[in-house]
């Protein structure tokens, strides 16, 4: 269960290594060891890429969108009978327990699914004239070819969205996938490619982010962005693809609040909420991270919640009974040891973790830390890692303005027992996503995005597919 392949780049239908010959090592973050390379793309090789993108885009686009679906539910197949295997190569490269690989390559083979029925259903308007011998009418058309750029903590999920959305408007692609974590992104392309999806229409590149997309963003080819990351890169990013006039969607960071009234069952809450805290080593754009709790359950909250999270069991990922894997990559622990050192600096509880595990591999405890001051840096810089933070709050009032404060409006959960105190939570917490008294985001029917610095436009609902057309009007006379 421990084979691990070298990865390629795929461009116009075929698998290849990069030009120059270059390759990038890959690392298993529970041991530190290099399990394999990937192919390291150079200007001919992106080049190559886009002239597949173009030529690819012009025999999709002209494919009907019932026969476009077709194929896409044969990758969804495909993926879900690779899902062992896809799992453990996830788990080698990433970390994340297996049941958590094998959850996210079910998941995505529905979101394929999901698209490829909203595929036939792009439709346009009839519009009524002033005229009666005029017809006014508008279409639905694929934008182009789309430029894709995905980060590792979601290795197959984040590619997924993108280019589901993509493939079912009619859009060919460019896949810039993470090199940290590229045999699982692969395995997702490879699903496409035996299901007959024609030469040009996928393509996946590996190599220097800044590099490939300051070439790929402003390149004539490429029509539509797409991008899932940190704010400021996403920034960047947004603002190379306006100065070249791109549509661009963008994902990117959060520091989701969590409000718990105190009327909840606060078992309950605490039993669901340190599980989703503690996913992928807390290494989710949507992570609960602030924990703003009613005064009078505090103190219990707190309590049940550090219980919980030193019960989370933390290893190898591909070993049974673990609950959480290592960090990503080493980058992250000294990152987190200096927010919880400046908490703690600035007042802070450490009720439980706060340190790396062992020498051997990323591994770091999952930690809690309460009664944080809010000047600390961890109440303005999203963690990124298994790192929860718990407040207390006196008025609902007071709950919703510490929700609001920060620029990021990504996720949110809330709980409660009060209908009124749910739906001010609904209209008045700032987040692209709420979610009240369940774990109900990232599910293939509805919206997945952020407003304020957590960026624009969507990449789940029928809505997702808006970014991939241009509605173009046809007016006609007799």
């Amino acid at each position: 269960m421990t084979n691990y392949s070298d990865t390629q780049l795929f461009i116009d239908g075929a698998w290849r290594p990069a030009t120059g010959g270059r390759t990038i090592p890959v690392l298993n973050p529970a041991t530190g060891q290099s399990i394999g390379a990937v192919a390291w793309a150079d200007k001919s090789d992106l080049d190559a890429a886009l002239a597949a993108a173009a030529k690819g885009f012009e025999v999709w686009r002209k494919m009907s969108a019932y026969d476009r679906a077709k194929l896409m539910r044969r990758a969804a197949d495909n993926l879900r009978a690779r899902a062992e295997e896809i799992a453990v190569m996830m788990t080698l490269e990433q970390g994340k327990p297996l049941a958590q690989s094998r959850m996210e390559t079910l998941a995505a083979a529905d979101i394929i699914d999901w698209f490829a029925g909203e595929a036939p259903r792009a439709y346009g308007q009839v519009i009524p004239s002033r005229a009666p011998d005029v017809v006014q009418m508008t279409l639905k058309l694929p934008v182009g070819p789309v430029a894709a750029f995905t980060p590792w903590n979601f290795p197959i999920n984040q590619v997924v969205r993108k280019m589901s959305a993509a493939l079912a408007a009619g859009c060919s692609i460019i896949v810039k996938a993470p090199e940290e974590t590229p045999a699982s992104p692969a395995a997702l392309i490879k699903a496409f490619a035996d299901a007959g999806i024609p030469a040009g229409v996928v393509n996946l590149v590996y190599g220097v982010p800044a590099e490939i997309s300051e070439y790929l963003i402003p390149h004539p080819v490429i029509r539509k962005i797409s991008f899932t990351g940190s704010t400021p890169v996403g920034k960047q990013l947004a603002a190379l693809a306006g100065l070249h006039m791109k549509r661009a969607t963008m994902e990117l960071g959060g520091h989701a609040p969590v409000i718990v009234a105190e009327d909840v069952d606060v078992e309950s809450v605490v039993g669901m909420m340190v599980a989703n805290k503690f996913r992928n080593a807390g290494q989710v754009c949507v992570s609960p991270t602030r924990f703003l709790v009613q005064e009078r359950i505090a103190d219990e909250f707190t309590d049940r919640f550090t219980a919980g999270t030193k019960a989370i069991r933390v290893g190898d990922g591909l070993k049974a009974d673990v609950d959480m894997g290592p960090l990503a990559n080493d980058r992250r622990i000294p990152a987190l040891e200096a927010l919880i050192g400046d908490a703690v600096d600035h007042g802070a509880r450490l009720t439980t973790g706060g340190r790396r595990i062992g020498n051997e591999g990323w591994f770091f405890e999952p930690t809690v830390l309460a009664d944080v001051p809010v000047k600390a840096r961890i109440m303005n810089e999203e963690p990124f890692g298994p790192v929860a933070v718990i407040n207390r709050f006196g008025t609902l009032d007071e709950a919703i303005a510490e929700a609001n404060r920060l620029p990021f409006g990504l996720a949110a959960f809330a709980f409660t027992r009060n209908s009124a105190t749910a739906t001010r939570f609904g209209n008045e917490i700032e987040a692209g996503m709420t979610t009240i008294n369940h774990l109900g985001l990232a599910l293939p029917e509805v919206p997945f995005g952020g407003i304020k610095d957590s960026g624009h436009g969507t990449e789940g609902g029928s809505e997702a597919l808006d970014a991939y057309f241009d509605t173009r009007l046809v007016t006609r006379k007799g």
